[in-house]
């Protein structure tokens, strides 16, 4: 059940959830003999302002990502955005990135040139620049967005071309037909992308973000090098979708 309303129940619930997310990216991080920082992004698609408020300001999670434009523009002045990054995490449109450009910290869905054009655009004319993610079909699924890896070399050095994008790193979404150990060889292969472009030195990425694993998959995404994980149900519930 996907958590709506703070009330004293739904406190202990998100805490408890919280703590135990925590807890298994901390366990993630020392199975993988890793010990630097792992950003932890409540994915709030779906999830009310008040809700998101407490998960911020008294449970101290410090990123959001919203998933539709509408949804964010709806929400955005209900927030106390005290300390907090906002992310778009979902599909981007070309004509919407002019609602979102100035409220979000990263977006993590580059995918096209033309939206590179847009963003560069519109973050021009506010005299910015832009952190974006560049979004990699690791799947090669034809229903799903993103640059295919074996494009990806190519893509970067065009989207380096629009000098108000500042390319930050990848952000993949392995199969979710995938079952873990598929998941595992997704993420290691866009870990490899990842690496491939820093070793190449063929980018000007700033403290390189890898943005992979999900609610289902975040311990695996860790263990194959996820710099950032994005959590939704596992921290407020299933999501409610209005009909």
């Amino acid at each position: 059940m996907s958590i709506q309303q703070i009330n004293e129940e739904s406190k202990i619930i998100l805490q408890k959830n919280l703590e135990e997310i925590r807890r298994g990216i901390e366990e993630a991080k020392t199975a993988a003999g890793r010990e630097a920082d792992v950003m932890l992004l409540a994915a709030t698609k779906t999830v009310s302002a008040e809700v998101i408020n407490y998960v911020t300001q008294t449970l101290g999670v410090r990123n959001i990502g919203e998933n539709r434009v509408q949804e964010l523009l709806d929400k955005y002045e209900a927030l106390d955005l005290t300390n907090v990054d906002v992310h778009f995490i979902g599909k981007l449109q070309s004509n919407k990135v002019k609602y979102i450009i100035d409220k979000v910290s990263l977006i993590h869905s580059l995918d096209s040139l033309s939206l590179a054009d847009e963003i560069d655009s519109r973050s021009r004319r506010l005299g910015k620049k832009t952190d974006c993610l560049i979004e990699v079909n690791i799947g090669r699924e034809e229903s799903k967005s993103g640059v295919m890896p074996e494009d990806f070399e190519d893509f970067l050095a065009e989207v380096q071309k629009r000098e108000a994008i500042s390319v930050r790193g990848l952000m993949t979404i392995a199969p979710l037909s995938a079952d873990a150990e598929e998941k595992k060889k997704y993420f290691s292969e866009t870990y490899s992308i990842f690496i491939d472009i820093l070793q190449k030195k063929i980018h000007n990425i700033n403290i390189p973000i890898l943005s992979m694993g999900m609610s289902g998959s975040y311990k695996e995404a860790i263990a194959c090098g996820s710099d950032c994980v994005r959590i939704g149900s596992s921290l407020f519930g299933e999501r409610i979708y209005n009909r």
